[in-house]
């Protein structure tokens, strides 16, 4: 029987006696109240009011999704919405390159490298063409996206590389794949990946880098022509922030410019992680 049920014990028989510290043996002081975090459910309902209320006034549509790798919450908002990746699709299609790489056991030539390198960093697109043709096109990028458990994200037709469609869901799914360890990606080219991400050109460090600090992300903007010039915005990344550790993704189309899409963006994921941060408390353990 342990020490502390015994003193407890006691207590209870002797409300008016000695307290329980005072019956443990000498040398085995009682032990002192630690704060621990505890992470209690936020409210969803509220922060999709807030969401519903910001959005109602934008031209066009947006969707979040974030996952708190400290406190193991999550939520996402709109979750039907579907729209163009852009650029932000240069990630996975870098992704499904070192995970063929690594089937064939090997690591990444040099002209991969410069390819992977310009196309994260700097936003290349024919450097993510050349990308794109290496991993098979379309079939290779759905292949590997089957692998990594993406379920809303099709592959863009022929060579059109930035007409993929995806979810935020699956977005923040994809970055799972970079930071967790049951990834099928190994823990050098996880880390290869987030590297690159993390030294973006600073014009491009824009979006969910408004959650915090110390963000490893990737942009996409298009304007498209089927919706009128209006412009697709979107952003993914892993930031730090409140201190916590995010996994964000948030995508949006029909702005009527890139600065449009790029505010609504950061409001978006700033609001996000602040309201999982408040939703994450500490408390004392007695």
């Amino acid at each position: 029987m342990s020490l502390t049920y015994v003193a407890l014990l006691l207590l209870l028989l002797f409300p008016n006696g000695p307290s329980p510290a005072a019956v443990l043996p000498a040398g085995r002081p009682a032990a002192a109240s630690s704060a621990v975090a505890v992470a209690r459910k936020p409210d969803k309902k509220a922060l999709t009011r807030a969401l519903d209320r910001y959005v109602s006034h934008l031209p066009g549509r947006l969707s979040v999704s974030v996952r708190d790798l400290s406190s193991g919450l999550s939520y996402t908002y709109h979750r039907g919405l579907r729209t163009a990746t852009a650029s932000i699709v240069k990630v996975d299609i870098v992704v499904t390159l070192l995970l063929k790489a690594q089937r064939r056991h090997r690591g990444l030539t040099a002209r991969e490298r410069r390819w992977a390198a310009r196309a994260i960093r700097v936003s290349d697109n024919a450097a993510a063409s050349a990308l794109w043709r290496a991993i098979g096109g379309a079939s290779g990028l759905a292949a590997a996206n089957r692998r990594l458990g993406l379920r809303s994200t099709t592959p863009g037709p022929g060579g059109s590389w930035g007409a993929t469609t995806t979810s935020a869901a699956d977005q923040v799914r994809l970055l799972t794949a970079l930071t967790s360890a049951r990834s099928p990606l190994s823990v050098r080219n996880r880390r290869y990946v987030l590297g690159l991400m993390s030294h973006v050109a600073r014009g491009q460090s824009w979006g969910v880098s408004a959650a915090g600090h110390d963000a490893a992300l990737k942009n996409g903007w298009l304007p498209r022509r089927r919706d009128g010039g209006r412009w697709t915005v979107n952003s993914i990344g892993r930031v730090r922030g409140h201190g916590h550790t995010y996994l964000i993704a948030v995508i949006s189309d029909r702005h009527p410019s890139m600065g449009a899409g790029v505010r609504a963006v950061e409001h978006v994921a700033a609001l996000v992680a602040k309201t999982l941060a408040k939703a994450a408390t500490t408390t004392d353990d007695r």
